[in-house]
């Protein structure tokens, strides 16, 4: 799947950046990396361009250029910062009954 086919209100992950020299360089510096998150904002009315959210902030791409960026749709758990990952998040407590029967 590429970027420009990502729904609006999706997340996914990137895996590979494709594109010919200095527009793979453009991308790269953007911060468009593999394993990076990104989710769709916006696409203009006429399909192009579109808006995405990456790192933080806002970026406008054209679809032709989205096609050359590979992504993987992100689940629920992967939305998941890491260190919230690392502190439990996201999963149910194990029930303890301190100090015995109740």
């Amino acid at each position: 799947m590429t970027l420009d086919q990502l729904a609006p209100g999706k997340s996914a992950v990137i895996t590979r950046v494709g594109g010919e020299g200095t527009l793979r360089l453009r991308f790269l510096d953007m911060g468009l990396i593999p394993r990076t998150t990104v989710s769709m904002e916006k696409i203009a009315p006429m399909g192009d361009p579109l808006e995405i959210r990456v790192r933080g902030y806002e970026l406008t791409l054209r679809a032709e250029d989205a096609r050359s960026i590979e992504i993987t749709e992100a689940s629920a758990e992967n939305n998941v910062p890491p260190s919230a990952k690392a502190s439990g998040y996201g999963k149910k407590p194990e029930k303890s009954i301190a100090g015995g029967k109740r």
